[in-house]
């Protein structure tokens, strides 16, 4: 904003109070703040939160940044009420701006997602509380006397926290305040975390762990933007490494946020963060309880928290003095939302720390190749660790020719693995199968008529789960009852169960090693996260012989026995046209035969496929991601894809497929010529029904100093408008192709 602009705005909120006008942004898709009058006593600023009328409702809102638009105040409706929260920053709300411009999305919905725990925008309420006043009872027990030397520093203590400490029950304390030997008193509510101490526990780093945190820590030092990524092996230490960017941070008083793909399964994280700093951070993601979430929302606004660890929607908390965001594993495609606001938390990180005007460090084993070209180009500054953390190695990886070494009739284990999971059983050491496929099998057909159970209200075929004995869409969530006989021709016991998922590896291995204890871990799994986090705990302590697991398993756990991974299909991500199909599976592999001798047990990753020719395999048993990168940045840079080019993705959906595809093409026909940007299909997109809506997609190619989000503008103002079932979803950079 200008000065002069910034001088109208400031004399606006000046102006006499029965004269003012504010422009108010409201968490719905209009393309504007709307404008509500200031009642006469009441004090707003921009920032501030808000309740106002909207229709026949009363909304949250933020008093937005603008100037006076010539609407006489009294006809207006006024602001019912001013939530006693400080104001959402400068940065926050140039955040909010830039993140709509960017994906086209309405502001309103973005800054919904800042304001994501509505009862957090009062104070909390005091905690009623005991201070000891003095005076002995006249009967004295042992337990009271507990009571009384624990009281008797002259601190203030809660109720049930007075009783634990003096290790008693509440009623010796109810006994004592009905004497008058307590006075209550209401104390300020407690922090959500305990101040994290970045001198409790200095880390020992060595060599190149401790050269790439002097380089990191010199970063954090200048206080200013800047983006490092951290390329290091799995196991090569770099935790250890941005905690120490943490601790300069926390000691220049400034606040940090650390984004993590998976958050409600890393307690491992969190205890690693508590051994290090002598607290836990505080965390903050879908799992979170609306009570602690309300908790975390008002301490990171007021700044009492001061690390927050979360996924992706944590970036939208407004911080009261954000200095640093680390975005750990920032090749995850967990951190790309694909939900009204399409965006992609890693590139919109780096946009809030360049707003914010503060460091901003990614971190990875496999890093995004946007983030590789980046480096390469001097953008990012790259810190390389390329060994494991003391005597740990890497595994030795190898190949198994699924040509060569095919599985018994039925199975889908190669005698090769088989052979390698018997002798690592033996020594007490743990395996790990990876198959990133859920259930039992991904498709089941009658053998009499060949009929194939499909989703009535999606195009993908229903996945069978043997446990719980049910055929269900991946898509939509629809399930039915696994039947007996044919539904199309009748027939009994002629269902069969095409290609194999983890239950169907579990029921192999459990036939190969009966006495073995195994473990299938998969997000599906009964019992939800809770339950992860207890199998998570129970492979670490080494209850588990053999893991068998989808992606979850790549996660950054770390798993002191494990000394063999098998791959049970490695050509599986390679399948489809996804252009990012090589880079996610070598990510992926990479990630996955990494969890092997991270604590230098000698280890080993055997890797099914039958492309070993294939430059993924290859580039992942020879262990020269270079070359890897190379080629695929060579790649990417002659088909104009990104970073060297630019997509959008254009979803259409509607109810019926004539309206789906009408409507798709009257948005082709829509867009304008403009060089150096192309508009490829309609077309059906790969899912094309999903929950009974029919879907083209259009895809938006463009250079990549092309104005794609102009030419957006251009096409949707003169595309037709969305009449009946349509709906159009816009995704800039999409990640996903289906």
């Amino acid at each position: 904003m200008s000065t002069d602009s910034s001088n109208l705005f400031g004399a606006l909120f000046d102006a006499p109070l029965a004269n003012r006008t504010v422009p108010v942004l409201v968490p719905m898709p209009a393309p504007k703040p709307y404008s509500y009058s200031v009642p006469e006593g009441m004090a707003v600023e921009p920032g501030s939160v808000v309740q106002v009328p909207l229709g026949p409702r009363q909304v949250i809102g933020v008093v937005w940044d603008g100037g006076e638009d010539g609407v006489d105040p009294k006809k207006l409706r006024p602001i019912s009420h001013v939530f006693d929260c400080p104001p959402l920053t400068r940065e926050m709300r140039d955040f909010i701006d830039w993140v709509a411009a960017y994906t086209l999305s309405p502001p309103g919905l973005v800054a919904r997602m800042a304001l994501r725990a509505p009862n957090a925008f009062e104070p909390e309420p005091m905690v009623e509380g005991l201070r000891f006043v003095g005076g002995e009872p006249e009967r004295m027990t042992p337990a009271r006397a507990r009571v009384l030397d624990t009281a008797s520093d002259g601190l203030s203590w809660t109720r049930s926290g007075l009783a634990h400490a003096a290790g008693v029950s509440t009623s010796v304390v109810d006994g004592l305040i009905a004497l008058g030997i307590f006075e209550t008193i209401f104390l300020p509510p407690p922090p959500v975390v305990a101040m994290p101490d970045p001198e409790f526990a200095a880390a020992r780093l060595e060599g190149s762990q401790k050269e790439a945190a002097a380089e990191i820590v010199s970063d954090v030092r200048k206080g200013e933007f800047s983006v490092s990524l951290i390329d290091g092996v799995t196991g090569s230490g770099k935790t250890e490494v941005y905690f120490e960017a943490i601790a300069e941070t926390l000691k220049r008083g400034k606040q940090v946020l650390i984004l993590l793909p998976e958050i409600a399964l890393t307690a491992s994280f969190m205890e690693r963060f508590q051994d290090r700093f002598g607290a836990k951070p505080a965390e903050w993601h879908s799992d979170l309880a609306p009570r602690m979430r309300e908790k975390v929302w008002r301490q990171a606004v007021t700044g009492e928290v001061r690390v927050v660890a979360g996924a992706r929607s944590a970036l939208f908390l407004p911080f009261e003095d954000l200095g640093l965001i680390i975005v750990d594993e920032e090749h995850d495609p967990a951190y790309k939302q694909e939900d009204r606001v399409f965006y992609n938390a890693r590139d919109m990180a780096v946009v809030r720390g360049r707003i914010g005007d503060f460091p901003v460090i990614l971190v990875s084993a496999t890093p995004s190749v946007e983030s590789q070209v980046n480096g390469q180009s001097g953008r990012y500054s790259t810190v390389h660790l390329p060994t494991r953390f003391g005597d740990a190695a890497l595994p030795d990886l190898h190949l198994i020719d699924m040509r060569r070494h095919a599985p018994e009739r039925g199975g889908f284990l190669s005698p090769v693995l088989i052979r390698a999971i018997g002798k690592t059983v033996e020594k007490r050491e743990q395996a790990l199968l990876f198959l990133n496929r859920r259930g039992y099998a991904p498709l089941t057909l009658c053998r009499v008529c060949g009929h194939r159970f499909q989703c009535p209200q999606c195009s993908s075929w229903l996945v069978e789960h043997r446990f719980r004995k049910q055929l269900q869409c991946h898509q939509c969530g629809h399930a039915e009852r696994t039947p007996e006989a044919c539904p199309e021709c009748g027939t009994l016991d002629h269902l069969v169960a095409c290609g194999p998922g983890v239950e169907r590896i579990a029921e192999e291995v459990e036939r190969h090693f009966p006495e073995a204890r195994t473990i299938v871990l998969s997000s599906d799994i009964m019992g939800g996260v809770k339950r992860l986090r207890l199998e998570l705990e129970a492979i670490a302590k080494g209850e588990a012989d053999i893991v068998i697991g989808t992606q979850l398993v790549a996660k950054g756990h770390n798993f002191p026995l494990m000394t063999l991974v098998g791959i049970v299909d490695a050509d599986l991500g390679l399948a489809n046209g996804d252009p990012r199909a090589a880079e996610r599976t070598f990510q992926l592999l990479s990630q996955v035969t990494g969890r092997a001798g991270r604590t230098g047990l000698k280890s080993h990753g055997l890797l099914q496929t039958y492309q070993p020719q294939h430059p993924v395999m290859q580039a992942i048993v020879s262990g020269d991601s270079d070359a890897f990168y190379e080629r695929e940045i060579s790649e990417r840079e002659r088909a104009i894809l990104p970073p060297f080019g630019r997509l959008a993705s254009i979803i259409v959906s509607a109810e019926t497929r004539h309206d789906a595809e009408n409507h798709a093409r009257g948005m082709r026909n829509a867009a304008p010529q403009v060089s150096g940007i192309s508009v490829l299909g309609p077309a059906e997109a790969p899912l094309a029904l999903v929950r009974g809506r029919h879907r083209f997609r259009l895809l938006v190619h463009g250079r990549r100093n092309s104005d794609m989000q102009g030419f957006l503008r251009a096409m949707l103002s003169q595309s037709p408008k969305e009449r009946g079932s349509v709906q159009v979803q816009l995704d800039i950079d999409p990640q996903s192709f289906l």
